[in-house]
């Protein structure tokens, strides 16, 4: 599904095994959403390169909150739901959860946002753009963190690239330095006073 035209990406789980991989094969750029204390999908927004959750446009917030609240069996019933959303990094896994739980490394990293009620026209437009996809959530992340990490290399080499362009730039402006003052008449030594003159028979 996109959000807001089209600009963001939202994806949803299709049960609590699918939400599983989600959470084990997230990235850093997705915001987890879910309804407050009820069952309900696992959406998550994943944003740009670079974005932050405060980042995030509130009709894309609210697109993302209508979606998991049409999505809760109780919560798709009720008015004025709280959705808590979080980084996908915040999301905490331990052995004793079930299947699809979850909990959170820092509360204070949790926002929430409420619905106050359905609105068919959002959930129209999203159902939309929805496309159902089996993605190898394992291999596009791998694909993802190597994109990153070969950028991070160059960034590292076009760093070194240009400290060693300063160090050679640094090493001509000093001889140049040198030169110049070498160049200085006080310190040029003469034989005009024909002192030091040689005489040839």
């Amino acid at each position: 599904m996109t959000a807001d035209s089209s600009v963001y990406t939202i994806y949803m789980g299709k049960d609590k095994y699918e939400n599983e991989d989600l959470i084990k094969y997230g990235w850093p750029e997705d915001i987890w959403f879910h309804v407050d204390k009820l069952s309900s999908a696992h959406v998550y927004l994943r944003l740009h390169k670079g974005e932050r959750i405060e980042d995030i446009p509130k009709e894309v917030l609210m697109d993302c909150a209508h979606l998991v609240k049409a999505n809760s069996i109780q919560g798709c019933k009720m008015n004025n739901v709280n959705v808590v959303y979080t980084p996908w990094s915040n999301l905490k896994k331990t052995a004793d959860m079930d299947v699809g739980q979850i909990g959170f490394h820092r509360q204070k990293d949790v926002k929430i946002v409420t619905v106050e009620k359905k609105v068919n026209e959002i959930l129209n437009r999203l159902e939309k753009t929805k496309l159902e996809r089996f993605p190898d959530l394992a291999a596009e992340k791998e694909c993802r963190d190597r994109e990153e990490r070969n950028e991070k290399k160059a960034q590292i080499q076009e760093m070194k690239r240009k400290e060693k362009e300063e160090l050679k730039k640094k090493k001509e402006m000093d001889e140049l330095r040198s030169y110049s003052s070498l160049m200085k008449s006080e310190n040029m030594s003469s034989n005009q006073d024909g002192n030091d003159s040689d005489e040839f028979m």
